[in-house]
């Protein structure tokens, strides 16, 4: 369907409701990159209820992996470097937090809002783990980044997750490694030797968004309008999962929306999720 795959580089999303199989096939991508990189993908679960979508459960059944959560935290000025058996954790839930932006902010005096003081504070603690961990594996030899658990909103403009991911997308995952590495490898003259060996391309790492939409069938998904603050506006490339009814039977459906740099199909295809993972045709 994609003449060329998910491109190095690129930021691409996949909308569909609960349980369509959105997380079998970011696990799938995941797993691809020890055969297609060399080292496979990591998982940031942004789902504020742990890991309801059995991410390990399906890793140890379809992949034979062993999904470990990363727990790894460097607060600044402390020695950064993760243990060999954090390096084998490709799993992290660190950000825990679903709803509106609003409710983590509170009024100014002049009229505006601004983030509460206390709930940045746990935040930035929390991108202690969370960097790190895209950074020492980015370093390692990782180049897939699969984000699940964004729940539904009305207004993406409104959701507390797609500003998280935005922040972290740009100032992390999308940007120099050798600048992520001074920030979290400080003071940066002790671990300058680091820094050098373990640079990475950033142009090269393909992201993944998991997006959790109200809309379950297929046609309501096509034609579903985008809305501010909707990232799918800036992706390179929308698949859009949902289900229709076929006779006298449910199917699950896939499409391709939009996939820019190589050829792409038109066509609906239908799959299929059994004890094997999810199987097209």
């Amino acid at each position: 369907m994609l003449g060329g795959g998910l491109l190095p580089g690129t930021l691409a999303v996949v909308y569909g409701a609960t349980g369509i199989g959105k997380t079998h096939l970011g696990l799938t991508f995941a797993d691809r990159g020890r055969v297609a990189d060399g080292a496979r993908g990591v998982v940031l679960d942004m789902n504020g209820r742990g890991d309801s979508q059995q991410h390990d459960e399906y890793a140890a059944r379809l992949f034979d992996w062993s999904l470990k959560e990363w727990t790894h935290t460097v607060p600044p000025m402390t020695e950064p470097y993760p243990s060999p058996d954090q390096m084998d954790a490709f799993y992290c839930n660190a950000l825990k937090w679903v709803g509106r932006v609003r409710d983590f902010q509170v009024p100014t005096p002049d009229g505006s809002w601004e983030f509460d003081w206390n709930w940045k504070a746990t935040y930035n603690h929390a991108l202690h783990t969370v960097r790190p961990f895209f950074y020492f594996h980015l370093g390692a030899g990782t180049r897939r980044v699969v984000v699940d658990g964004v729940e539904p909103m009305n207004q993406p403009a409104d959701s507390i997750q797609f500003w998280m991911f935005d922040e972290l997308y740009r100032k992390t995952i999308h940007r120099d490694a050798e600048t992520v590495g001074m920030e979290i490898c400080l003071p940066v003259w002790k671990h300058r030797e680091f820094i050098d060996a373990h640079r990475y391309e950033h142009a090269a790492i393909t992201t993944l968004l998991l997006v959790t939409t109200e809309q379950t069938r297929l046609e309501d998904l096509l034609a579903r309008k985008v809305a501010v603050g909707d990232l799918g506006a800036t992706a390179n490339t929308i698949l859009v999962m949902g289900s229709e009814r076929v006779g006298n039977r449910v199917a699950r459906l896939l499409s391709v929306v939009k996939h820019r740099g190589s050829a792409m199909s038109d066509e609906i295809v239908e799959y299929r999720i059994d004890g094997g993972g999810l199987r097209v045709g």
